[in-house]
């Protein structure tokens, strides 16, 4: 996340109700307020309160035209209004409820949830890559990256120390590097010369 710098201009817009800034200052400080406030309150409705309550009364103290002094300073005033708002609500509900692991974390609009797939050609690459590989390398490769099984438990599954684990893997890597630059084809890599 990247943080904003702001300016007279994004004050004024956001208090004459402009919709392009009031909709940078949801989702800005939505994501902004979610990290600050997570810390201090383990409770995901009292979270979504306290945003919705800071944003309101930021846009209600700008429209009142006696809002922000210092513009430069706009998002140190939104986190005090949102300090005002906790320990309101602090006040007002002294029994938290514990917080919920199960609870997803908010998704970030700026990550393409699309780009951590692997299109059939790329598959089709690994695929091709791995049946170059030696058995053994294969399939520590296979293990440790494809189905993600915890070091401690390859090792036992090929006996080795974590140590030689991780010349292991090197030397893998290093075949599998060779096998997709010379093509990926299913002889294409001889580990004797590997």
């Amino acid at each position: 996340m990247t943080f904003e710098s702001f300016d007279e201009d994004y004050v004024r817009r956001l208090t004459d109700g402009d919709s392009e800034a009031g909709d940078h200052f949801a989702s800005y400080f939505e994501n902004v307020l979610y990290l600050k406030l997570r810390v201090r309150l383990r409770n995901l409705e009292l979270i979504e309160d306290a945003k919705q309550e800071t944003l309101t009364r930021v846009l209600l103290i700008l429209r009142q035209r006696s809002g922000v002094k210092c513009p430069e300073r706009f998002g140190a005033f939104v986190n005090g209004v949102c300090d005002n708002v906790v320990r309101e609500l602090g006040r007002e509900d002294r029994h938290e409820e514990p917080w919920d692991d199960k609870v997803e974390e908010p998704v970030d609009p700026t990550v393409d949830p699309d780009a951590g797939l692997i299109s059939a050609e790329m598959k089709r690459v690994i695929r091709q890559v791995l049946a170059a590989l030696p058995e053994k390398d294969r399939r520590i490769l296979e293990a440790v990256y494809l189905e993600e099984i915890e070091k401690a438990q390859v090792c036992r599954m090929f006996n080795v120390q974590p140590a030689y684990l991780r010349v292991l893997l090197h030397r893998a890597k290093v075949l599998a590097r060779k096998a997709y630059l010379s093509g990926a084809g299913p002889h294409a890599v001889n580990p004797q010369k590997g």
